[in-house]
């Protein structure tokens, strides 16, 4: 079968697992490493009326006012249960890992951990899901200059807390670093079994009230979807039940045991 050929800008839609893996894999030939390379974040979604608005938009209102309040409380009452440096970027991943509204979205560098997610619900299986991938090196060029000059300096297409806060010691600073809101991505530090098996990672614009489909719309090339039909859904979850990527792996614990037992056993 040869490799389907996508725009950038458009979604392919895959007609069997190897199209579908040809697609999330396509551009990972690293040419000087002779070896795969994907350079991009993925993001699934079990539908694709996909609201790429983070939790803290959600809420409505004033989003700086609501974050500083949010991560002032959270950091006061959660501060025994926190590993890692000390920077507020490492708190806002802490308080993504566990649900707080924030200007955070989950991504993950592995593209079968996002297939996990477009199937993962048993009842939305007759529905097309999909799969977001975005190209980190463009999001990296797209940077300004001290932010990108420091991420070549570490040899990385992400930041960490600590990184970061060699160019912003906070979301004031952050924000005054450009007029226009630029994109950037946050890789956790691993305080969970969960962090590390989901490969996660998570997106963050410079301005808290701007919208990632707007520099989506602004960088068109730097991004795909790639839509997994409703009759192939049920391929790739076996598929990736087969492989182990489930709910126990995701989700170490017995709720990760309890949610996969429960979808596993469900009927088709």
């Amino acid at each position: 079968m040869s490799k389907p050929v996508v725009d950038p800008a458009e979604s392919a839609v895959a007609r069997s697992w190897a199209e579908l893996d040809d697609l999330l894999f396509q551009d990972a030939w690293d040419p000087e490493l002779r070896r795969i390379r994907v350079a991009r974040a993925f993001r699934g979604m079990s539908t694709r009326e996909v609201n790429l608005r983070s939790r803290l938009l959600r809420l409505g209102g004033d989003a700086a006012a609501k974050e500083r309040h949010l991560i002032r409380n959270f950091r006061k009452y959660a501060r025994r249960s926190f590993v890692g440096d000390d920077s507020i970027w490492s708190w806002l991943a802490l308080g993504q890992h566990h649900h707080l509204p924030t200007r955070l979205l989950d991504w993950t560098y592995s593209p079968y951990v996002a297939l996990h997610f477009a199937t993962s619900i048993a009842e939305e299986m007759t529905v097309d899901g999909e799969v977001w991938t975005l190209d980190l090196r463009t999001a990296k060029a797209e940077l300004p200059k001290k932010y990108r000059e420091l991420l070549e300096s570490e040899g990385s297409f992400v930041f960490t807390g600590e990184l970061l806060s060699q160019a912003a010691k906070d979301p004031a600073e952050l924000r005054a670093a450009s007029s226009e809101p630029f994109l950037l991505f946050l890789e956790p530090p691993t305080v969970s079994d969960r962090i590390e098996n989901q490969a996660a990672l998570f997106s963050m614009l410079s301005h808290v009230e701007a919208a990632l489909e707007d520099w989506l719309a602004k960088h068109p090339r730097a991004w795909r979807r790639v839509v997994v039909p409703s009759a192939l859904k049920w391929e790739v979850r076996d598929r990736l039940d087969q492989i182990g990527i489930t709910e126990r792996m995701l989700f170490p614990g017995l709720d990760g045991l309890s949610s996969w037992l429960a979808r596993y056993y469900s009927e088709r």
